[in-house]
């Protein structure tokens, strides 16, 4: 029994097994094409929970690794090797989604960027059009008025 992990162990185990399961699931929704920056800091707000949420749980990975690696010195091999491999199967799916994480908030910032830039360039450009549509539907000039077609000219 001494080679056994102990019960705090299973249980730090199920809790990260968890997490990590349903962050996988929440990162594999598709993504959908969103017209609306609410909606972007919103789901940007949710990944930034989801990384603060792995991060809490870094010190229970630490456990469980440290748990195996003690294991190691005192269980039979084909014990530790079952516990080696669960681990690594563990940190490899950590690190995976730790990096999606990362790569999806970048991506996502990165939108929301290009986002704001569109929208502050369409402003421009309803601006400038309501300004054309005001200048189209003014009065011209009587075709005598040399100066005033002048300055209209310059205004074209």
């Amino acid at each position: 029994f001494d080679s056994l992990p102990p019960a705090h162990y299973k249980e730090t185990m199920n809790t990260i097994l968890l997490l990590i399961q349903q962050s996988e699931t929440k990162l594999s929704v598709p993504q959908v094409a969103v017209a609306e920056y609410e909606i972007m800091e919103q789901r940007l707000r949710e990944l930034k929970d989801l990384q603060s949420s792995l991060q809490e749980q870094q010190k229970g990975l630490n456990y469980l690794s440290k748990t195996v690696e003690d294991m190691s010195r005192k269980a039979p091999a084909e014990v530790c090797q079952r516990y080696r491999s669960e681990i690594e199967v563990i940190l490899g799916r950590w690190k995976k989604l730790s990096a999606q994480l990362v790569e999806h908030c970048q991506k996502l910032e990165e939108l929301m960027t290009k986002f704001q830039r569109f929208q502050n360039d369409t402003k421009t450009l309803k601006k400038w059009m309501a300004e054309v549509d005001v200048f189209l539907k003014e009065e011209w000039p009587a075709l005598g008025d040399s100066e005033a077609l002048e300055k209209q000219l310059e205004q074209c």
